[in-house]
Parts: structure tokens; C-alpha cells; sequence
């Protein structure tokens, strides 16, 4: 397959940039694979899991909660609230990641702090949900 150029930016980080094959992306409106000169898009991105095919034997899953995706005939950009790696993640942290944040839904002494610990924990249920755990 030809390649093009990929990347997934964070607020933190520069997540991934190189040659790629092909990547799925979580579309709001479904999941789409991006190959080289793909049409002009632009996407927001659901809670899902980015696979990126750096070749037909190396796969990257990556989980995003949201963001935007931005293809065309140069290559694919999305920009991430935040990107896990999938190999990185250990499910006993996830669950008590989640029991973390079901504390602070439990403490939030404002709307908005309940507002933000309970997007959180959805985004972490979410993942969890993906991953079949």
C-alpha cells in the first residue's frame, strides 16, 4: 500500500507523526479509514480506538475520548483531547481509575466539578466498554 503522512496531537504531546498505510478513525458519524489522497474531510472524533496501520505487520491502537480529524490529498492530522496507547494499558488502573472518579462525582461541591468528574469517568467507561473488559 502507499504511504502517507500521519499525525495525532494531544494539549501535552506530539503522540505520533510518520509514513502510514492506512488509519481508522472514530468519526462521530462512523468510523472511516483514511488511505493516501483521501478526499478533503473534516470530523469530530467519538470516544474510540485510532488503529494506525504503520505497515501490513505493525498496528497502533490508540483510545481517544474525542477531538478532530482533518484529511486530505497531504495526509491526516487529528488532534486529541488525549491518546492512550493500547499496549500501555493496564486493566486493574482503569478500574481504579474509575473508582477515583466516582469519588470525585461523590465530593464535587460545584455543578461544574460533578460536570467534569462525571465526563471522565464516561470517557473511562467508555474505553473500558472498547477494550471488552
Amino acid at each position: 500500500m502507499a504511504a502517507f503522512h500521519f499525525e495525532i496531537v494531544s494539549p501535552e504531546k506530539l503522540v505520533f507523526s510518520g509514513e502510514v498505510e492506512a488509519v481508522v478513525v472514530p468519526g462521530t458519524e462512523g468510523e472511516f479509514t483514511v488511505l493516501k489522497d483521501h478526499a478533503p474531510v473534516i470530523s469530530s472524533m467519538k470516544p474510540g480506538i485510532v488503529v494506525i496501520d504503520e505497515t501490513a505487520a505493525k498496528k497502533t491502537r490508540l483510545f481517544v475520548p474525542g477531538g478532530f480529524a482533518e484529511a486530505g490529498p497531504a495526509g491526516l492530522i487529528i488532534l486529541a483531547d488525549q491518546a492512550i496507547d493500547l499496549a500501555d494499558l493496564d486493566p486493574a488502573k482503569l478500574d481504579a481509575g474509575i473508582g477515583g472518579v466516582e469519588e470525585e462525582i461523590t465530593r464535587a461541591t460545584t455543578d461544574e466539578g460533578r460536570r467534569v468528574a462525571v465526563e471522565k469517568r464516561d470517557q473511562l467507561l467508555e474505553l473500558k466498554a472498547q477494550l471488552g473488559l
